[in-house]
């Protein structure tokens, strides 16, 4: 596997202190996060206009493409999908950490995991590799829960668009600690520090047709932002 931002589009260009060269740290965000952002084009000449999706997603580290495959899926139906085959897309996923308190409005920020993605979209059509695609992108979001569901039948497949974007163009610029105020501003005794932030999960709500109890793989989940 290469170093990250391994091209000048993923390239930091200012606060390159903030970057991270250790692919094994993205991973570690694109497991932990939950929504992506997919960055696509849409329309033609001067109708042509960026368009940013939300998306849920899962990874594969040893994937068919190179350096890994990040895999989304969508709506066969949908316009900007029918697009994104064979064209550039960008993807994000971001992890907020925390709110910077500075002593001045100009000082003010975030703590963040920030990982972007920039490559070519593969429409996986191969159907044991979309399958399994699909039962990642399920497992992402809660370990377990593909072996609990039925199977996905015929329609459902036909209707679902799986694409695939290599993970080797990528880069991870990340913020942590409190705030950066210049010492004339600390030495006027203004007030800073930051806020830690972290997402917590309330209990689980089963479907009121739902038999029996909540399974472990969800309690599990539920643990996992306790």
């Amino acid at each position: 596997m290469t170093e990250l931002s391994p091209t000048p589009r993923t390239t930091l260009t200012r606060e390159k202190e903030r970057g991270v060269s250790d692919r094994a740290e993205l991973m570690a965000l694109l497991r932990e996060g939950l929504i992506a952002h997919l960055g696509v084009t849409v329309g033609d000449g001067a109708d042509a206009h960026p368009v940013v999706l939300p998306v849920a997603y899962a990874v594969e580290p040893d994937g068919p493409d190179r350096d890994g495959t990040l895999y989304v899926h969508g709506s066969v139906a949908a316009g900007w999908l029918r697009r994104t085959p064979g064209a550039s897309v960008c993807v994000t996923v971001t992890a907020l950490d925390g709110l910077v308190l500075a002593r001045s409005a100009f000082n003010h920020s975030m703590n963040y995991r920030c990982g972007v993605v920039i490559g070519p979209v593969r429409l996986v059509d191969d159907p044991e590799e979309k399958a399994h695609a699909l039962d990642l992108i399920v497992e992402h979001v809660v370990p377990g829960r593909a072996a609990a569901l039925r199977p996905n039948t015929r329609k459902e497949l036909a209707a679902t668009a799986v694409l695939a974007v290599p993970l080797h163009e990528a880069s991870l610029k990340t913020r942590a600690g409190g705030p950066e105020d210049d010492q004339p501003d600390i030495d006027a005794g203004y007030w800073a520090g930051h806020l830690p932030l972290r997402v917590v999960a309330s209990p689980v709500v089963p479907d009121p047709a739902a038999p029996g109890p909540v399974p472990e793989h969800v309690q599990r989940r539920a643990a996992d932002f306790a």
